[in-house]
Parts: structure tokens; C-alpha cells; sequence
């Protein structure tokens, strides 16, 4: 069943969806059209069809995605427009999580309470203001000084600490994961919040059911729910194919009484802490954030969870006094969704490369961006910033990582470096910059990421950790592969098929 399941919500059943319809539209013209109007017919679908592709550049904010609707209603009018509305616009309008989520997450808002006192602290630092300008007044999301932020450049490495705080867990435990699978890591989780369910604590666990399609069974929550922890699946899969399917929930989040939160990269499955290596070795990171700013994680997740339960109609039931901790910079969490036109996790990115002066470092999973981001990677290049990214050196997907490589040689010639990760696969999402603001989230560099999914980075301002993750990416790059120009160059045919397979990466 997972199989065919994974079939049905494969990116490759919008194509056959399209041809089909398509299909039936020339056949049923052709059959039952008189001659003389085919003509006519065919006039008003391309007229129709230009209003339609005019309507998606008139409100895109990220057309390089949008191309891919713009080409497929061109080509096959009738199906594209069919497909378009039902996967695009009918969902909006139509699905009642969709409505839900969106009313659940502007209801939120007035819990991210911007302390004026902080805020202006940090607009006085003129160097980073406008970071700071765009993180709490445009995208929403308070800053905080940062009194406790640890780095791990490993899942094991973060695994440990987070085992013993979940341990010495006392009120709640929450948790909002994308993958949950079996096995060394998950079950030591498990274990944990089956025990402090029996004590009384209050246990949450959201997990992402496509996310988790291959490793869970299908009612895994329900079974949760017989030990006493209280269990959602995020958007669970439906039989019919529509557009909400699209939006699945990517954010890593753990928050421990209201005083101690996990994120990071990693999922709760064993390849992320190399229990078992699937692709080579698992490069990722965890972070640790105690003090003021774990309030804002405690909102991201209830965000979602009340979506679906509307359990809890004030959300300051949970907040509890910061752990104290000597101020070391500023930082901010913060979530991307794509229930509006903010791009939140694109921006911040943004953000930081239009800013760099010395160098950027990047790592991601995967590359496969837009013009917004090359533009920049490339002008920051040309700048004199000295740009590296680090990518996977054993792929998850061989396709994606075939569509990863094929921005090489633009970036390669323009003075962007990359490096691929010899031992194994890259999953980490990390940009550090100058020494003084760095972003480690759940945010990957394609078209996913950051339209479709529900994400959460933190950012991290003038903190001596910035450094920890600026030696953990120099650490990382000592086992990759300086890609060459003559590594990434393909024959023209290649490249030809990998042009085409760009356009429609945001199904994939």
C-alpha cells in the first residue's frame, strides 16, 4: 500500500493527469465539435489561456516557480488551465485545513510580542539594522538576546543532550517532526515520552504524514494516543490528489517545559545520528536555544497543533519564566509558510548574502534555486565575497542531484565555489556570514522549501557560536571535493534535458 501510495503522490502523476485531460479535450472536440467551430473554439481556449498565464506573472512573488504553470498551460491549454486551478487556486477556497491553518496562523501572531527595549538595542547597531528591521517588523518575528544557543555539527552529538533534557522533563514536552521512523533514535524518544505521559506530563507529537509515509503505519497515531501522548498527522493523505497535499509540514522542532527547544536539520530517524548510513555519512546539525527565545518556538508549534485540535485558546498557558543566561548577542526563530506572500526563509537568505562583505558560507541538501538567489549568490561573488557552498557528495535522489549539479557551471564561472561533501550526503541548512549573523534551520535551497512547506530557521546575531558554526563548515569542507568547471560542464543535450527538468522542479 505505501508503494502505491507513494505512486499516487508522486510529482510524475500531475503529468499524466495533464496529458490525460488533454487528451479527452482534443478527442471530445474532435468527435462532437461541428468543423466549423473548432476554430473558434480553439481561438477562445488560447485567448483564455493568456489571461490565465497573465493573471499567474501579475501575482507571482516567485516566478521562476511559476514558470512551470506558465509552460504547461501554453503547451496543453485545457488541461493545464484544469489542472492550474484545481491543484492552485480550488484548494484555497475549497479546503477546510488549508482555511484552518491559515486562520490558526494569523490568530498567532499577537503572541510574538516584540520586547521595544531589545529592539532598540539592536536597530542601533547600524551594520545590521536592516536584518534586524526585516526579521521583527516586516516578517514578524521578535528578537531576542541571546542567553543560551549551542551548535552541534552532528545529529549524535546533539542527540545525547537532547535524550537528558527530555528526561528531566517536568509539565510538557512538544514535538513537530517531518520524519518519525523506528528504530535506535526513535525509540530511545519513545520510550521517554511513554514514561513522562504516565507521570502526568503533558506529551505532543505532530508528524508530517507524507513526510512519514514510508516509516510509520498509516493510524501510528493512534496508537500514540493509546499510550497517553497526544498525537496529530499533519495533513494527513488523502486518496484524491489536490493542492494541499503540496504543503507538507518540514519544520524539526522540540520545546521541554516551556524553557529548553531543539532544532536544526535533523529528522528523528537513525541515518541522522549514523546509526545506520544509507548515503555514506549523514552530515546535519541539531541547535539547542534556552532564554526568552524558546517562546517563539512554543508558538510555531502550537500554531500548527491547534489548527487541527483548537485546544488551546491562550497560548501564554505554556509560557514559562526563561532559564537567566549571560547575554551574548541577539537572536531571533523564526517560521515560513506558505499560506501567504511572505517568503520568510528566502528573504532571510537574502538578507545575509546581499549583506556579506568578507564571505558566506552555505551548506544545503540541495540546490535548486531561482533567479532571486543565483542573482545574488553571483553578485555577491563578483563583489569579492568570498561565496562557498557545500552540496551532498552521495545523493538521496539522483535526479534532484543531477538538477543540483546543473547550476554548477553558471555559479563555478562567476566565482561561487562549491564543495561536495565526499563521505556522504549534506543534509544541513546553514548560511553564516562575516563572523556576525548566521541562520541553521530546516529551509533547503529549492523550490519546496521554500514556496511549499511549512519551515522554521533561527537566526543568530554578533554571538561567539557564530563562530563554532564557521569552523564547522571549515571542518566540513576539509572532506569535500572543489567541484572544477570541467567537472560541472555537460554536453549540450544534458544540459538541454536538465534546462527542461528545471522548469518543472517544483514538482519534484
Amino acid at each position: 500500500m505505501k508503494k502505491i501510495a507513494h505512486v499516487l503522490f508522486s510529482r510524475m502523476v500531475l503529468m499524466i493527469l495533464l496529458i490525460l485531460l488533454e487528451a479527452a479535450f482534443i478527442y471530445t472536440a474532435l468527435t462532437y465539435v461541428p468543423a466549423e467551430l473548432l476554430n473558434d473554439l480553439e481561438t477562445l481556449l488560447r485567448l483564455f489561456s493568456l489571461v490565465v498565464v497573465l493573471l499567474i506573472v501579475s501575482y507571482s512573488r516567485h516566478l521562476s516557480s511559476d514558470l512551470m504553470w506558465i509552460v504547461l498551460i501554453l503547451i496543453a491549454p485545457a488541461g493545464g488551465i484544469l489542472v492550474w486551478l484545481f491543484l492552485e487556486v480550488l484548494d484555497r477556497f475549497s479546503s477546510r485545513i488549508y482555511k484552518e491553518l491559515q486562520q490558526e496562523t494569523s490568530s498567532a501572531k499577537k503572541y510574538y510580542l516584540q520586547n521595544p527595549e531589545i529592539q532598540k538595542k539592536a536597530f542601533q547597531d547600524e551594520d545590521l539594522a536592516g536584518q534586524y528591521r526585516f526579521i521583527s517588523s516586516s516578517a514578524g518575528f521578535p528578537i531576542y538576546q541571546n542567553t543560551g544557543f549551542r551548535y552541534y555539527g552532528l545529529g549524535e552529538l546533539g542527540w545525547k543532550p537532547m535524550l537528558e533534557d527530555l528526561r528531566n522533563a517536568k509539565e510538557f514536552i512538544f514535538l513537530e517532526y517531518f520524519i518519525i521512523e523506528p528504530g535506535v533514535m526513535w525509540d530511545s524518544i519513545h520510550e521517554i515520552l511513554k514514561q513522562k505521559a504516565s507521570e502526568g506530563v503533558t506529551v505532543r507529537v505532530m508528524y508530517d504524514d507524507m513526510g512519514s509515509l514510508n516509516t510509520l503505519p498509516g493510524n501510528y497515531w493512534k496508537k500514540l494516543r493509546q499510550e497517553g501522548i497526544e498525537a496529530v498527522a499533519f495533513n494527513r493523505v488523502h486518496p484524491l490528489l489536490n493542492g494541499i497535499m503540496n504543503h507538507r509540514d518540514h519544520r524539526k522542532i522540540m520545546v521541554i517545559d516551556g524553557v529548553t527547544a531543539y532544532s536544526g536539520g535533523i529528522n528523528l530517524a537513525d541515518e541522522y545520528i549514523n546509526v545506520k548510513h544509507i548515503h555514506g555519512h549523514w552530515k546535519d546539525n541539531v541547535i539547542r536555544i534556552t532564554g526568552d527565545a524558546v517562546w517563539s518556538y512554543t508558538v510555531l508549534f502550537l500554531t500548527n497543533w491547534n489548527a487541527y485540535t483548537h485546544e488551546d485558546s491562550d497560548y501564554t498557558l505554556w509560557k514559562r519564566e526563561a532559564v537567566k543566561g549571560e547575554p551574548d548577542g541577539f537572536i531571533a526563530p523564526y517560521g515560513d509558510t506558505p499560506l501567504d506572500f511572505q517568503l520568510t526563509g528566502q528573504d532571510v537568505y537574502l538578507n545575509i548574502l546581499n549583506h556579506a562583505r568578507h564571505y558566506c558560507y552555505i551548506f544545503t541538501p540541495y540546490l535548486i534555486i531561482d533567479t532571486d538567489m543565483m542573482n545574488s549568490l553571483i553578485l555577491a561573488a563578483k563583489r569579492g565575497v568570498d561565496v562557498r557552498i557545500i552540496t551532498p557528495g552521495v545523493p538521496d535522489k539522483k535526479i534532484i542531484w543531477r538538477i543540483t549539479r546543473s547550476y554548477y557551471p553558471n555559479l563555478i564561472q562567476e566565482g561561487v565555489k562549491i564543495y561536495e561533501y565526499t563521505p556522504g550526503f549534506d543534509h544541513a541548512k546553514v548560511f553564516v556570514s562575516d563572523d556576525e549573523i548566521a541562520t541553521v534551520g530546516t529551509i533547503n535551497l529549492d523550490y519546496r522549501s521554500l514556496y511549499l512547506h511549512f519551515e522554521n530557521g533561527t537566526a543568530l546575531f554578533h554571538s561567539a557560536e557564530i563562530n563554532a558554526i564557521k569552523a564547522d563548515f571549515l571542518e566540513a569542507q576539509k572532506a569535500s571535493h572543489l567541484v572544477t568547471m570541467e567537472e560541472g560542464r555537460m554536453g549540450i543535450f544534458r544540459t538541454f534535458f536538465y534546462l527542461v527538468l528545471r522548469i518543472f522542479a517544483p514538482m519534484m
